[in-house]
């Protein structure tokens, strides 16, 4: 339905727009600028809205008409929140108030036009629900208008909140630290989230969460929300005087950054979201299955292959001979993908040279990469391959011979710091970004590469191009080199590594197939770093390897068990050196893979799911599909109390019987217990509403170690 300016004061009804999804409704009040009014559980269509329901006082000592809290909030018509729009022409126009000149809309989504023509600006929004997944995207263009030139300092997204909603759940971190969640109370001003690192970045995910105080995994209102962006952002969740609350979402712009000419437009990236009145889980599960079925383009009946990376095996230290061993020893444990790390290429012999040179080194593979990846296929292993695109060392032929295509102001005079003895290569220089699509165009043709792992490994720093910033538009030129490179290789399997998990969003995920969740291969670090992580993707995009008893970057070491149940849950890999492993190690690291392959179709398109535990050192998570409930129970330090307490089920189903089955723990018990449960020791079948209400009494577990149960519907 098209509605056009002179119908919308015809009637109360024509002032709302209602979509709905399968289990949402979403109003959006036209008048007097378009805003979210209610986001929400689903309610009947055919009874016409009342406008009462939206009618809102007008205090004294305020201004004398109430303004809504717009999706493009504007300080000219008298909102004092964050504007949704900031910028100048010349310093004139800095103050717009728009006026809706069109609707569109369907069942399940709308598009609104609103102008100002005195400050010669329109802005197109864009909002949608998934039919199926309930999740909410919205995005918006910005449209000069005008015959001069118009500076934009931000252009940010905003939905508002009920006031309900006060508490906030946000994600910190760092190197080797990712996807830290804190929860934090929203009763007055607010939280504000910035990222300037150039890339989505370990520090500051662009992911938040609202929900009501009493809110947990399995019950109570919430939503979620995830910018779409892999770049410089700010995440705002704010509280206005009269409680109103709103978050808001927007590509974090330098002075300067985007200016736009007349007749051009800007983009906002987009924001996704998703209301669960059935809490984290439902949150978790609605994200889960709108990537699965809007985002990932996995090939047709593929599953996810069994990864191996030979990074922490051997580093720089490249010996054809003894990687084709390697390949022979994980191809026995049954790894389906053989990935050659960094190191490979002209003169990298440690990590201060060579970036930018991506020409096999004949040196270390004098016949080429040929006969290796030959060897690894008949083993029946696809072959992978580090690169990292944008890089670029000082000490490369590349850098000697093309020092003006390197990202910064030293043109100016300025000395840029490095980051791990790197630089990063400007993508707005046509030279440059021609010069990256041939070498990987020439790599893909030339060898048969199932596979790339495209690495990222620094921040961005006075991130010039021509002087100016270019901070956004290095960020779209990679979406565009990869978009390019796929239209040639649309078979070949892209993973976004950023020194583990600097990139991660949902925009980068629509053109790669994996993510490296972190440099991190230690277990207990992983609990959290994939508990974190899977609130927004599924399991099967989730880099987890199992690594060496002792971890490269913490140096703790951590039983198998620990190890290969932390990687089960996720797309599974090994990374380490298999040459010397003694037998036992072997058999282990082949009985995880084994359980991985076996449980593969239920772990990437199963529910996912978090249950509570009374121990906040105990973390209790799984996957289930109409059938079999894989869970896994880790004791991540020592034990709060000399019990551990019941475990119940609250997703099963009551009036179902369920086998329950100790699918793998640890090796010894005796030092914990004089006596185990009984139901360890040999599958036992048990009703459904028994296990909801009264649970299995759980094990007295070590610090640091995880079991893994199975119930199989009878």
């Amino acid at each position: 339905m098209v509605t056009t300016p002179t119908s919308l004061n015809k009637t109360p009804a024509e002032r709302f727009l209602h979509l709905q999804s399968a289990n949402n409704s979403l109003i959006v009040q036209l008048e007097p600028a378009p805003a979210i009014v209610y986001w929400g559980n689903k309610f009947s269509r055919e009874q016409p809205l009342s406008a009462a329901l939206f009618d809102a006082p007008v205090g004294q000592a305020r201004l004398d008409s109430h303004i809504p809290l717009a999706l493009c909030p504007e300080q000219g018509r008298g909102d004092f929140g964050s504007p949704g729009i900031e910028g100048h022409r010349n310093g004139k126009d800095w103050a717009p108030v728009f006026e809706l000149i069109s609707v569109t809309e369907s069942l399940s989504s709308a598009r609104l036009t609103i102008s100002d023509p005195r400050a010669s600006l329109e802005i197109m929004i864009e909002l949608a629900l998934d039919e199926d997944s309930d999740v909410l995207t919205l995005k918006q263009r910005l449209i000069n208008t005008g015959s001069a030139d118009y500076t934009v300092n931000r252009f940010a997204l905003t939905l508002p909140l009920a006031e309900t909603f006060s508490d906030i759940i946000s994600f910190h971190g760092r190197w080797s630290h990712e996807f830290q969640m804190q929860r934090t109370p929203l009763e007055h001003s607010g939280f504000i989230q910035e990222n300037r690192r150039g890339r989505t970045s370990h520090e500051s995910f662009p992911g938040m969460i609202a929900l009501h105080p009493n809110s947990n995994d399995l019950s109570g209102d919430v939503i979620g929300m995830h910018f779409g962006w892999s770049g410089n952002h700010r995440l705002q969740a704010q509280v206005k005087s009269d409680g109103r609350r709103y978050i808001q979402a927007e590509a974090l712009l330098a002075a300067g950054e985007v200016i736009l000419p007349p007749g051009e437009a800007f983009d906002t990236p987009t924001l996704y979201a998703v209301f669960s009145a059935n809490g984290l889980n439902g949150m978790m599960q609605k994200f889960h299955q709108y990537v699965r079925s809007s985002l990932l383009q996995f090939p047709p009946s593929s599953a996810r292959p069994v990864h191996f990376n030979t990074w922490e095996g051997i580093y720089f230290d490249h010996q054809p001979r003894r990687i084709m061993a390697m390949a022979d020893a994980v191809a026995r444990l049954g790894v389906e993908r053989f990935i050659l790390d960094d190191g490979w290429f002209i003169n990298r012999d440690n990590d201060t040279r060579a970036l930018g040179d991506w020409q096999v080194d004949k040196r270390k593979y004098p016949d080429g990469l040929t006969p290796m990846i030959d060897h690894i296929n008949q083993l029946g292993m696809e072959f992978g391959l580090w690169v990292e695109p944008e890089m670029v060392s000082k000490d490369s032929e590349l850098f000697r011979n093309h020092p003006d295509w390197m990202l910064g102001l030293d043109t100016l005079g300025y000395t840029q710091p490095s980051g791990r003895y790197q630089f990063v290569l400007d993508l707005q220089n046509q030279d440059a970004y021609h010069y990256l699509l041939s070498s990987l165009d020439t790599l893909l043709t030339e060898h048969n590469i199932a596979y790339l792992k495209w690495d990222m490994n620094r921040e961005l720093v006075q991130a010039g191009h021509d002087s100016r910033p270019a901070y956004h538009l290095q960020t779209l030129a990679l979406y565009q080199l990869i978009d390019d490179l796929r239209a040639r290789h649309p078979y070949v399997e892209i993973e976004s590594c950023a020194s583990g998990g600097g990139r991660i969003d949902y925009e980068v995920l629509k053109r790669t197939h994996r993510f490296w969740t972190s440099d991190c291969n230690d277990a207990l670090e992983r609990q959290r770093i994939q508990q974190g992580m899977q609130l927004f993707f599924p399991p099967e995009v989730m880099g987890s390897h199992i690594g060496p008893r002792q971890s490269h970057t913490t140096r703790r070491c951590h039983d198998m068990s620990l190890r290969g149940i932390t990687a089960l849950f996720g797309h599974m890999g090994a990374e380490l050196d298999p040459i010397g492993l003694e037998d036992n190690e072997l058999r282990a690291f082949a009985r995880y893979i084994g359980l991985h392959k076996q449980y593969r179709p239920l772990l990437h398109h199963g529910k996912c799911f978090n249950l509570p535990s009374h121990d906040p050192n105990t973390r209790i998570y799984g996957v289930m599909d109409d059938s079999v409930t894989l869970l896994a129970v880790a004791q991540l330090a020592m034990p709060q109390y000399a019990l551990s307490g019941q475990l119940r089920l609250p997703v099963l189903c009551a009036n179902k019987r369920y086998r329950v089955e100790v699918l793998d723990s640890p090796a010894a018990f005796s030092h914990t217990m004089k006596h185990k449960p009984v139901w360890m020791d040999k599958p036992l079948t048990i009703q459904g509403d028994q296990l909801i209400q009264i649970g299995l009494s759980l094990p007295l577990m070590d610090p640091e170690s995880a079991m893994l149960l199975s119930f199989t519907l009878v």
